[in-house]
């Protein structure tokens, strides 16, 4: 059985990073961004930090264990040194960390960043990152060379993802990870993971079955179903090539070993989950999610959801105002053949550069404004309706949640106002029924 109110209640509760450490990886991050472009060494190159890797795409979930500890990747944007060499860079980034009395004690190195080592559970990836020659790149220090890279073509590809499957990839992709260190079975990168997740997903799936993402199990079966092909017919790790096109193989990070051990465990967990969605039986089936998920996984309790928990542990009412096309009496039949892409634009303010959401990892300042605009292939006459959702402590605080459905046009406009994790959809509407549809995400700091 699908069980959706389980999943939402398990992905609420158990795997989603939760409010305070999300407070807190937000902090660190801002405070960071502030020492760095401040700092003499850095100041005059400096350009931005950027959310990368998990950060960025939404996928950083909950230490399961208490020894286990959650990471974010940043990249810090710079204008070349032309006199340095590749491995100056981090070298040079370690040293400036390594003179705080803030950070003497936190920092470490690695071969493509330094580490920030904070107390409780958490380290912060440091990745100096430029462009040359009109392409952008991170370094190697080990190796003295630049590697070429592209974060902004890997997150649209992700984006895709999501698009495609309703967004629920980035659901399923917390669930595998859970599933990866709840039962310490198999052992692969997050990038790797996101990768070969994101690989079982593509339009055709939706021309053979157009349900076939239609929610959070119902995409997790799905795709663990195709995954569970492909591992099967690669006995050797294959090329695991990067999507956004640098021409790295990722899994150079890998090994024949790993591989193998990944590729059984695919096979096994794909098995379990046919088995357990595919289960009519309520009890039955609770007992063969449980034995995937642990037992935590079980029914959401009754609750009012208008009340909401602070990450300071206070509870807040506020006013749930978020509207769903059916409550707009709006059908919705996605149609594989339309595509739509809403992008998000940081408009011009004096001091500061306009720029698109996806380059800096969808990340704002507040006190900005941001211009979202639509393009597809849905051919008119149409309708398009927009929503925007504010998530976070200080759109409720402010009784602010917004979500209402509203018709608009190609282009729409919005300030960036509350710190938290927000989004904005446009729905193309043909004849009341939503035939298309995108999401962008707004991290706001």
């Amino acid at each position: 059985m699908k069980l959706n109110n389980y999943f939402k209640n398990f992905l609420e509760n158990e795997v989603n990073l939760n409010s305070s450490r999300i407070k807190t990886l937000d902090e660190r991050s801002e405070a960071i961004t502030n020492f760095l472009k401040n700092s003499d060494f850095f100041k005059e190159n400096y350009i931005d930090v950027i959310p990368q890797g998990s950060y960025a795409h939404k996928t950083i979930i909950k230490p399961v264990k208490t020894t286990d500890e959650y990471d974010a990747d940043i990249l810090l944007q710079l204008e070349e040194f032309t006199e340095w060499e590749a491995q100056d860079y981090v070298e040079n980034l370690y040293k400036t960390f390594r003179a705080s009395n803030v950070y003497r004690d936190k920092v470490s190195r690695k071969t493509r960043c330094v580490t920030i080592t904070y107390a409780n559970d958490f380290h912060m990836d440091v990745v100096p990152f430029m462009e040359r020659h009109n392409q952008k790149y991170i370094t190697n220090r080990h190796e003295n060379n630049f590697e070429l890279t592209d974060p902004e073509k890997f997150t649209d590809w992700l984006d895709e993802r999501s698009r495609i499957t309703k967004h629920h990839f980035v659901k399923v992709v917390r669930l595998i990870k859970y599933i990866r260190d709840y039962k310490r079975t198999f052992s692969v990168k997050s990038i790797i993971l996101n990768t070969l997740l994101g690989e079982q997903v593509n339009d055709a799936a939706l021309l053979e079955n157009e349900k076939c993402y239609d929610d959070v199990p119902t995409a997790l079966y799905n795709i663990m179903k195709k995954l569970k092909d492909y591992v099967e017919s690669n006995y050797y790790m294959p090329t695991i090539a990067d999507p956004s096109e640098t021409g790295e193989n990722f899994g150079e990070r890998w090994n024949e070993d790993s591989w193998l051990v990944f590729r059984n465990k695919m096979i096994y967990y794909s098995d379990k989950i046919t088995d357990a969605y595919e289960d009519e039986d309520l009890s039955s089936s609770l007992k063969k999610w449980q034995t995937i998920f642990g037992e935590e996984f079980k029914k959401p309790q009754t609750e009012n959801s208008k009340v909401k928990q602070l990450f300071d542990g206070s509870m807040l009412t506020f006013t749930d105002t978020e509207e769903t096309l059916a409550d707009k009496n709006i059908d919705k039949k996605i149609d594989p053949r339309y595509k739509v892409k809403l992008r998000g634009r940081v408009t011009p303010k004096n001091g500061f550069r306009t720029y698109s959401l996806s380059e800096r990892g969808n990340k704002v300042s507040k006190g900005r404004s941001i211009t979202f605009s639509v393009t597809c292939n849905v051919p008119e006459p149409y309708i398009i309706y927009w929503k925007t959702l504010n998530r976070g402590d200080e759109a409720l605080k402010n009784d602010c949640v917004r979500g209402q459905i509203q018709m608009g046009y190609s282009s729409h406009t919005e300030p960036t106002s509350f710190r938290g994790n927000h989004y904005v959809e446009c729905y193309i509407v043909k004849d009341n029924v939503c035939v298309a549809m995108d999401r962008q995400s707004v991290f706001i700091i």
